[in-house]
């Protein structure tokens, strides 16, 4: 059987969710309504997308069911988890539309409350496991660097990491991001930090060097004074074999100083191929061979596609709010499909929702 994350590596606020403080009005009715009737009736819940995708989120699913699925009696939590029969995929499993990717069968009224926040779980893990996965094999076996922590709320970076990671996304931003496999976030020199020193990009590299753990990897930029290719040589002569790598990250908006003689047949701004070959064949003229390129700033997989069709020199590529795209196309459904009477289980659904058997679904103890 292949592991499963442990609920406890979700730091769930378990207190909310059981009160259904995260979940629509309507589920917290629902379940008001069946305690209030007495009403408990056995039902099997399925839940798929309509996409093909990358499934994540499914271990962050199960642990809301199994800290979370149950009742109050007299103000005392009575756990609901052992009285539920969960079968689920996988982390990491590639999907296809409707698949059914989770069930649940049980008394109503233990799991009625967690439908919206698993489904969340579920949507954004998701998609960002799918966008990655997309990115990754456009980058055709070179690394690619999870790096759209700024776009987003501070709270959904572990998982948005962990998703990233099982679809081949090694590098991340934070140590948030790296948190749920037990590594920690790298990074480059930042803008910044050169301005601190006075737009000296050597310098502030050489600090960077100086001051941080021997084993991270340094990666200068060397966009500051738009002139990528100089700033290169001058930084691999100050560091020498220090230095893993530069990275190119011209605004949109600029022409990158080595281009201005070439410019007339192809779009100039930003960070484009020629550029990247610029630089590369100044490094390699200067002996600095070992000196990795790593690009950014709005790469997406068909941009990433477009360089490796054409050969660029890029060893890596830092991907940003491209891991956030197609909102809405991995949504998921849970359907009721079917409910227990007299001991056995008949069809009950929606019209066009019927139940879909997956053989795939592991049982989860």
């Amino acid at each position: 059987m292949r592991p499963r994350l442990q609920p406890e590596i979700f730091h769930l606020p378990v207190e909310k969710m059981r009160d259904g403080y995260y979940s629509d009005t309507y589920f917290n009715r629902a379940r008001q309504i069946l305690a209030s009737d007495a009403h408990h009736p056995v039902l099997r819940m399925q839940v798929f997308q309509r996409s093909a995708a990358v499934l994540c989120g499914i271990d962050e699913a199960i642990a809301i069911l199994k800290l979370c699925a149950g009742w109050y009696d007299g103000g005392q939590w009575i756990d609901g988890w052992e009285r539920l029969s969960v079968r689920a995929l996988f982390d990491g499993d590639a999907i296809a539309p409707y698949e059914t990717v989770l069930t649940v069968e049980g008394d109503y009224q233990l799991f009625a409350h967690l439908e919206t926040t698993y489904l969340g779980v579920l949507t954004r893990r998701t998609r960002i496991a799918s966008n990655a996965h997309d990115i990754v094999e456009a980058a055709g076996g070179k690394q690619v660097l999870f790096f759209p922590a700024r776009f987003d709320h501070h709270l959904v970076q572990t998982g948005d990491g962990y998703a990233a990671y099982i679809s081949g996304a090694l590098g991340v931003s934070t140590d948030a991001n790296a948190e749920w496999w037990g590594a920690r976030g790298m990074g480059t020199v930042p803008h910044a930090l050169i301005a601190a020193y006075g737009g000296d990009t050597v310098l502030a590299t050489k600090k960077f060097a100086e001051f941080t753990d021997s084993a991270v990897n340094v990666i200068a930029l060397v966009d500051f004074d738009n002139d990528c290719v100089t700033t290169s040589l001058e930084v691999a002569s100050a560091l020498g074999a220090r230095l893993w790598g530069v990275r190119l990250d011209t605004s949109g908006t600029l022409v990158d100083k080595s281009i201005w003689p070439q410019m007339g047949t192809f779009r100039p701004t930003g960070v484009v191929p020629q550029l990247v070959r610029n630089v590369r064949a100044g490094l390699d003229a200067a002996g600095f061979e070992h000196v990795r390129i790593v690009v950014s700033g709005g790469f997406d997989a068909d941009r990433i596609c477009q360089f490796e069709r054409e050969g660029v020199p890029v060893d890596a590529y830092a991907v940003g709010s491209a891991f956030f795209e197609r909102a809405g196309e991995f949504d998921f459904t849970a359907d009721v499909v079917a409910a227990q009477r007299d001991g056995a289980w008949v069809p009950c659904h929606k019209v066009g929702r019927p139940e879909r058997p997956n053989p795939r679904l592991a049982l989860v103890s």
